[in-house]
């Protein structure tokens, strides 16, 4: 079917090409392949468009229905058990059918985009309307705009696959799709434009900029066209009253910063809670919604419900008047409810929980400022709109995003400079508690390392902890010259780690310090203490720091070794990196590239022609245990192929001698129909132990 299509798009280009041809002659039109992709990417626009109509009109509906379920059976239980249900399908959905629907789904597209040129599962965007609009409709805390960027890049992807187009191409399209999300939920065809390029590509270029400009238009002229044209917030024109306000603004940009970066590591923590929860995915999305109704429940009107961005609009046309108590409590349960709703597993985006907490933290700002310099502040609503642009652009990384959005979903120019002053104050801040945003952070835990768009620097995507030497060998710090002489000649060592008398980190010594000594003839009872680099004047490392990181610091000085310590307690040892460790770093990295790379493949052959890969691990008891490759041959399906086996971060290539053992990962290329049988030979268990392509 693909083929036919692909043949059908083929012809019609090729017969339009003369007339294109002339036209780019005569006239300077573009080319056929330009005409051509300008064309898709119009269409793309459009049924993003349509998909955002669709989806704003069925989370109309699942509130309606939540509506009703709370006056049959009461507000506090209808709201709970509607959350409740609704974090049980999602998960189900999700755990089943599209594991790229689960969290925000921006990074899921910036993934697909580095590693898999921007191939998407065509089910996915439908999966992703479902399962957001019961994550959204029945109250949980989370954006509309993450489901809509993921469906209007698999959208794209969708039709790039169909089409045959390269993965350049195809890549244009999901940004494309990316950008129309964003224009069609905010009604903001400019914001969509320049965060495709921005966040989604990292890569600001004029034939990117021209194809999601017309996509982003696109979409804006669907949703505009059914929705209205009006934007997302009605505010007063707030101006600048007094030039002092900047410095105000400035503070905002700051605590922007602090509250950003709480939110990224909170929901990242929450992340890794439930994920290592040993319950079915069902039940955490179920625990995490009612976790977030509950929260909810402590401000009487439940504010902090769904995408809040209607409140806030509101609270902004009125000058922001809420008391200081109930926008600090906004603020926090805000932030603590979107955590558990997409921490858990959830669906939505972290786009406008984050334009509500800069509301909040605005609000907070302009109301304590009015109190102090009421002739300076008059209007804390102002602060609000700051607050959003600056909490946003310091979560995103994306200052120029932040800016337009808030000026095209409010209408208003008068506070251009506030917002631009405190967007790059907040996110120069941030990078500087953390490198990474809330969309790459997810990406780098899984050991892609992003630059300009791209994934790079194998060394990145490997911590400290992963390739550290247990154990190193230490000394006393009352070690003398003659005993450190010793040492050094028994271990060969150039370098020795210094430990006090509590067996805490002292410092280092090196052969080049008693040489130091010797030249400078101190005797030779003097103790290492005397000769070493104390602790203050020590280069340090962490686990969870990325090889590159250390590699860096240790060239910057050419140091031989960096000594591993806890954030928590930093005179604390627990590894030291050598040379040697570097090489360890740079294998185990470019193994794991090669699995993101292989998985990717897998992907773009998932079910072709009815086969497949799939992944089973071995455990304790297994069949396959201490048996060979040759000795399980004549049991296997007759067309199944063993690919390779992950063992101890090492891919091997299975032969005949080959020794299955506990903990392998072994990938198999087989017919779907005979992957029961497959798993009998090996495992003698159910299929539902193993993990599918």
């Amino acid at each position: 079917m693909n083929d036919r299509v692909g043949r059908w798009f083929a012809a019609i280009t090729d017969r339009s090409g003369q007339l294109s041809s002339h036209l780019n002659d005569e006239f300077g039109w573009r080319t056929p392949e330009e005409l051509t992709l300008l064309g898709t990417a119009s269409i793309v626009g459009l049924g993003t468009g349509a998909g955002a109509v669709a989806f704003i009109w069925l989370l109309g509906r699942i509130g309606d229905l939540t509506q009703q379920l709370q006056g049959a059976v009461g507000g506090v239980v209808g709201l709970l058990l509607a959350m409740g249900a609704a974090g049980l399908v999602v998960g189900y959905v999700i755990d089943h059918w599209a594991p790229e629907a689960k969290g925000h789904g921006v990074p899921e597209v910036m993934e697909a985009l580095v590693l898999q040129g921007g191939r998407i599962r065509p089910r996915v965007a439908a999966l992703k309307v479902l399962a957001s609009s019961l994550t959204l409709g029945t109250g949980g805390s989370a954006g509309r705009e993450g489901p809509i960027v993921q469906v209007g890049a698999a959208l794209g992807s969708t039709l790039g696959q169909v089409f045959g187009f390269s993965s350049e191409w195809t890549r244009t399209l999901v940004a494309c799709g990316a950008a129309a999300g964003i224009a069609a939920t905010f009604n903001a065809p400019i914001a969509g434009a320049i965060f495709a390029q921005e966040v989604i590509l990292n890569n600001f270029t004029i034939r990117y900029f021209g194809m999601v400009v017309i996509s982003s238009v696109a979409a804006s002229i669907v949703s505009r066209a059914i929705l209205g044209s009006q934007p997302a917030f009605h505010v007063p024109a707030y101006p600048l009253n007094h030039m002092a306000e900047l410095g105000i603004y400035i503070v905002l940009g700051l605590l922007a910063a602090i509250v950003a970066v709480t939110f990224i590591r909170a929901l990242y923590t929450a992340e890794h809670i439930f994920d290592h929860w040993s319950i079915p995915l069902p039940v955490r999305t179920m625990i995490g919604m009612l976790l977030c109704g509950t929260f909810a429940l402590l401000l009487p009107e439940r504010q902090v419900l769904g995408p809040g961005l209607h409140f806030i609009g509101e609270a902004i046309a009125q000058d922001f008047t809420l008391s200081l108590g109930l926008m600090a409590a906004l603020l926090v349960l805000k932030l603590v409810v979107t955590t558990f709703t997409l921490g858990s597993g959830n669906s939505g985006g972290v786009f406008a929980p984050s334009l509500f907490m800069g509301a909040a933290l605005g609000g907070i700002v302009g109301h304590v400022a009015h109190s102090l310099w009421p002739t300076v502040v008059v209007n804390p609503g102002a602060y609000a709109i700051v607050g959003m642009a600056a909490v946003f652009a310091s979560a995103a990384r994306a200052p120029i995003t932040a800016v337009l959005i808030v000026f095209e979903m409010s209408g208003d120019y008068k506070l251009i400079l506030p917002v631009m002053l405190a967007t790059v104050t907040s996110t120069f801040l941030a990078e500087a508690f953390i490198q990474e945003s809330i969309y790459t952070l997810k990406l780098r835990l899984k050991g892609i390392r992003l630059r300009a768009g791209r994934d790079v620097d194998v060394m990145q995507g490997v911590n400290v902890a992963d390739v550290m030497g247990d154990g190193p060998r230490t000394i006393s710090d009352t070690t003398t010259l003659t005993q450190l002489s010793d040492i050094f000649s028994q271990t060969r060592s150039h370098g020795l780690l210094v430990l006090d008398k509590t067996d805490r980190l002292w410092g280092i010594v090196t052969v080049n310090d008693l040489d130091k000594a010797v030249t400078a003839k101190m005797p030779r009872g003097s103790l290492v203490s005397e000769i070493g680099t104390p602790f203050d004047q020590l280069v340090v490392t962490y686990p969870d720091e990325t090889m590159g990181d250390a590699l860096t610091r240790m060239s910057a000085r050419g140091f031989g070794r960096l000594p591993v310590v806890s954030r928590e307690t930093p005179r604390k040892l627990l590894g030291v990196i050598r040379r040697a460790d570097i090489i360890k770093a740079y294998n185990v990295g470019l193994t794991r590239r090669a699995e993101l790379q292989h998985r990717a493949k897998r992907a773009q052959l998932h079910n072709l022609d009815g086969t497949e890969f799939i992944d089973i691990v071995l455990g304790e008891g297994d069949n396959a245990i201490g048996k060979t490759v040759q000795e399980v041959s004549h049991t296997l399906p007759q067309d199944a192929i063993l690919i390779s086996i992950r063992r101890d971060g090492r891919v091997l290539i299975p032969h005949g001698a080959t020794r299955f053992e506990s903990d392998d990962q072994i990938t198999a290329f087989i017919r779907t129909k005979d992957t029961g049988e497959l798993l009998h030979v090996l495992r003698d268990q159910p299929v539902v132990n193993a993990v599918q392509g």
